[in-house]
């Protein structure tokens, strides 16, 4: 099955799953806070709560090149089962805590879990998918990772409706078998295959991990990357996190009806972003090519002025609108981060490097997510979203000034 030609399009829908249940597990505990402060009364404080997200970025993040570096020397197929079977299982035992610590410590093995998937899966999408397809394979995966945030968005109804508990167990049952089912069908890209085969015979320096490590770090264009992905990493994770919270409070909604409002909206404009950002960019990229950079740099900046909405409106159509307008240009901006990276990173470091990247980008959504806590506390937290829109100014003139590749794909 993997040498037929529509094998590599499989490879997005079966990840594509994965990807939702990636999110799905991780956002629902940001619109569950309500219905278990009853039985973990730490809860009941915000920034109890922001801490218990950031504890799940902070450990994420310190993954995240590891599971990189990882994934550049060993199969990405079981990486992505493994991950998918460990996040799923602490999902269904999330059920079983009775206090802030045991939740706490599962949050924490989760972030270990997830982290495995992200540079795996980008990296093998991109070696099953060259130049006319590759933004586009991309932007589809990523719409799995926005239906699954909209989807934890109902873990509030669920919760309401079912129990908590329920929730967990259930969400985690379907992430367990879904791992065995890919067993079967998911296969590692055989380039990936044949390089480390031919790894044992090189030179040692060469196949080291630090070898690769110096190497990215000697590009200059790695480092504006890594601020361009940083820089909108804050606003991205601060709607993941505090966009139920910042609806409820501008709208004036329970947290049963604000948190599926707002993960839905986010979805539903980013899947529309992403498909928009990945079909443009493959096509600009063929006649300019730094149609990937201009693309992602567009996106960038429909978020700004979201921002400011979400911060400051109160009004139904103020904040809907703005929570459209930024997905849409978030999701042009998601779609195209791993085939701009392919065109300044070697395809033998690109899981490497987009660890790296998502290790700095979690650790500044980790760090806005317990200010935001705060700020949440002190009724502020609509200040600090429309504060954001000024960093990704900065990273889009960046972006813009430095970032001039010379070819789509380096070998």
């Amino acid at each position: 099955m993997k040498n037929k030609k529509f094998y590599p399009w499989l490879v997005v829908a079966l990840l594509w799953v994965v990807a939702l249940l990636n999110y799905m597990d991780r956002q629902m505990l940001s619109t569950m806070q309500e219905a278990m402060k009853m039985d973990i009364v730490e809860l009941n404080k915000a920034e109890a709560f922001g801490a218990l997200m950031a504890v799940f970025l902070w450990i994420y993040g310190f993954m995240s090149p590891v599971a990189g570096m990882i994934a550049d020397k060993m199969s990405r197929k079981w990486l992505i089962v493994g991950s998918l079977f460990v996040w799923s299982a602490v999902t269904y035992m999330m059920g079983y805590t009775e206090n802030f610590s045991q939740l706490y410590i599962l949050r924490g093995i989760m972030g270990v879990s997830e982290a495995l998937y992200i540079p795996s899966a980008l990296s093998l999408i991109a070696d099953w998918h060259q130049d006319k397809s590759r933004s586009l394979a991309i932007g589809v995966h990523m719409t799995g990772l926005y239906t699954g945030q909209a989807i934890g968005g109902f873990g509030a109804t669920v919760a309401a409706a079912f129990s908590w508990q329920a929730t967990f167990h259930w969400f985690g049952i379907v992430g367990i078998v879904y791992s065995l089912f890919l067993i079967f069908l998911l296969h590692e890209n055989p380039n990936h295959i044949n390089v480390k085969k031919l790894t044992p015979d090189e030179p040692k320096e060469k196949s080291s991990m630090f070898k690769g490590l110096s190497l990215l770090f000697s590009n200059v264009a790695f480092w504006v990357i890594l601020f361009y992905f940083a820089a909108p990493s804050l606003p991205g994770w601060a709607t993941k996190n505090w966009l139920p919270t910042l609806f409820s409070e501008n709208l004036g909604l329970p947290m049963a009806e604000a948190g599926p409002m707002s993960t839905i909206t986010i979805a539903v404009s980013s899947f529309i972003g992403v498909i928009l950002g990945g079909v443009l960019s493959d096509r600009w990229v063929q006649k300019n090519i730094r149609g990937r950079i201009y693309t992602g740099a567009i996106g960038l900046g429909l978020t700004i002025p979201s921002l400011l909405l979400l911060g400051f409106a109160h009004s139904f159509v103020g904040v809907i609108g703005a929570g459209l307008l930024f997905g849409i240009g978030y999701g042009m901006f998601d779609a195209n981060n791993m085939p701009i990276l392919c065109q300044f990173v070697s395809a033998k470091q690109r899981a490497t490097a987009y660890g790296i990247m998502n290790m700095v980008g979690v650790f500044a959504g980790a760090a806005v997510t317990q200010l935001l806590g705060k700020w949440t506390d002190g009724g502020n937290l609509g200040l600090g979203f429309s504060m954001l829109g000024g960093v990704v100014l900065v990273a889009l003139a960046l972006q813009l000034l430095f970032l001039k590749p010379k070819a789509d794909n380096v070998d």
